[in-house]
């Protein structure tokens, strides 16, 4: 399956870089901080804003361009349903009439619809970044470091991380199984394609497997652990200790700037011109 092979979510690349040095706690704030600025605003121009941003933390984690671009291609028929939807249910001006739907496609719903696109693929972008340049492990640590003060009202800190922890790391186990099992029917064959309709009918005899397997590969990680004396994270220590260093210093100064820019750039914008 072409299109599972190129989800990158979840995997981790091991090169030497700036992005790759920061502490995990630094960059799970500044990712969240930064989508959360991009899906409380409006508009292209801030978009544009952000896409220097993005542009920069993309070099500076040293990881090829296209493979943080590839994570962009599954959700392509989201992003174009996102857009014809918009097109056809958005009043405004009449870019042209389709008579067989009796719906009129507007500039401004093909505006909204690009713009919600190409937020929901910046926002995407920015999601990847994390995981390519995060180890599971440390992810894991670094959110567990930010939600153990909430340990004293009962929150179970540690077990969240690592149940965020486990899913990042089965997602590309996943996709390599599914790719598997897509590769073994075709050599019983087994037909993917034809009409949309037929392709999701033919994807249930490689979708029960695929559970089947991932349920097992579930147990045998909960024995293992069992097997290891896991009771949780109730007096549990770490062989590396998390500690922030100058770089945190500029990359948080970078995205406090970018969530400025996104944020308060539009407003000021009309005042500059």
């Amino acid at each position: 399956m072409p299109l599972l092979a190129d989800i990158t979510l979840g995997r981790y690349v091991a090169v030497d870089s700036p992005l790759h040095r920061l502490d995990p706690r630094t960059k799970f704030l500044a990712t969240t901080g930064l989508m959360m600025a991009l899906l409380t605003t409006d508009g292209f121009l801030p978009l544009l804003l952000a896409s220097p941003f993005i542009a920069l933390a993309i070099g500076c984690s040293r990881v090829p361009p296209t493979l943080v671009l590839k994570n962009l291609r599954p959700f392509f028929w989201l992003f174009l349903f996102t857009i014809v939807l918009h097109a056809l249910l958005t009043p405004g001006l009449t870019l042209w009439h389709l008579p067989y739907l009796d719906r009129p496609v507007t500039v401004e719903g093909l505006q909204l619809g690009l713009f919600f696109s190409a937020r929901l693929a910046a926002v995407v972008l920015i999601a990847s970044l994390l995981t390519l340049t995060t180890t599971p492990m440390a992810l894991t640590d670094g959110l567990e470091k930010l939600l153990s003060p909430l340990r004293r009202f009962g929150f179970p800190a540690h077990e969240l991380a690592m149940m965020v922890s486990i899913a990042l790391r089965f997602i590309p186990v996943l996709v390599e199984e599914a790719e598997r099992l897509h590769k073994a029917q075709l050599a019983r064959g087994a037909d993917f394609g034809g009409n949309p309709l037929r392709r999701v009918r033919n994807l249930l005899p490689l979708l029960v497997p695929l559970f089947v397997s991932a349920f097992s590969r579930a147990d045998r990680l909960a024995l293992a652990m069992e097997s290891r004396c896991y009771r949780g994270g109730q007096g549990r220590t770490r062989y590396r200790e998390l500690h922030f260093g100058p770089g945190d210093g500029w990359a948080t100064l970078v995205a406090l700037l970018a969530g400025l820019a996104i944020c308060v750039g539009p407003r000021l914008w009309p005042l500059l011109r």
